[in-house]
């Protein structure tokens, strides 16, 4: 099935406490602040893409990254404008929905994921949410021998347009049952996925799955998700 609603999951995939070694990182040319977190024998690296007027400050964001650590993932969460761009942004929204520019400060992270001795043999996934999700995919599109899955939280796929029938990496789009705006613009951007897809739907959830345990939903959905598909034994 395409599309899957979700309850309580078991957390039969967690890993053992990990060792984690944490870095406050600068992407080039632009100085993007960013912070990389790397667990010991780590089996790939997440990238997070934030949604329209956040930062790699999000709370909702860094949740998911502890509960993909833990699950032996390295993650890697950075601020997609700089600091003047921000201040012309809060005011104006002009910047937060230019999917390309952020698709391109995506496209400079991998980029510099790929040269970053820590984590440079390790196969890399997307986490995206809302416009940050339509980024990703785009990303996935330039480069899709480097990224081997996605998973977009809350987001806006529909964003990517035409790109998204190119997206060949594996795509899961989790959204809010109660999101109903959402739901349908994620069902319309699944439907123009040609890759492996899945629609999984938390009942009770709103966009920002504020609610009791959404978030923890989230979490293990992308965590499984990246354990199905992207680790070194089954991408080597």
């Amino acid at each position: 099935m395409l599309e899957r609603k979700y309850g309580n999951l078991p957390d039969w995939s967690l890993k053992m406490q990990q060792t984690l070694i944490e870095h406050s990182v600068k992407i080039p040319p632009l100085g993007l602040d960013g912070d990389l977190v790397v667990p010991e024998a780590a089996t790939g690296v997440v990238l997070f893409a934030h949604g329209s007027g956040s930062s790699r400050h999000s709370s909702r964001n860094r949740y998911v990254a502890e509960v993909l650590q833990q699950g032996g993932f390295a993650t890697l969460l950075l601020d997609l404008l700089t600091s003047d761009e921000e201040e012309i942004d809060l005011p104006t929204r002009e910047l937060r929905f230019n999917i390309a520019m952020l698709a391109q400060r995506l496209l400079l992270a991998a980029d510099w994921l790929q040269r970053e001795p820590t984590v440079a043999n390790l196969p890399i996934g997307l986490f995206g949410a809302s416009t940050g999700a339509a980024a990703a995919l785009l990303v996935a599109v330039r480069i899709p021998v480097a990224i081997r899955a996605i998973v977009s939280r809350g987001g806006r796929p529909d964003l990517a347009g035409p790109a998204l029938p190119y997206v060949q990496a594996p795509t899961l789009l989790i959204v809010g049952g109660d999101d109903d705006f959402v739901i349908e613009l994620n069902r319309e951007a699944l439907a123009q996925l040609r890759t492996e897809k899945q629609l999984a739907i938390i009942p009770g959830a709103t966009h920002l799955f504020e609610e009791p345990g959404a978030l923890d939903q989230v979490s293990k959905l992308a965590r499984n998700w990246f354990q199905r598909y992207l680790t070194l034994t089954k991408n080597m």
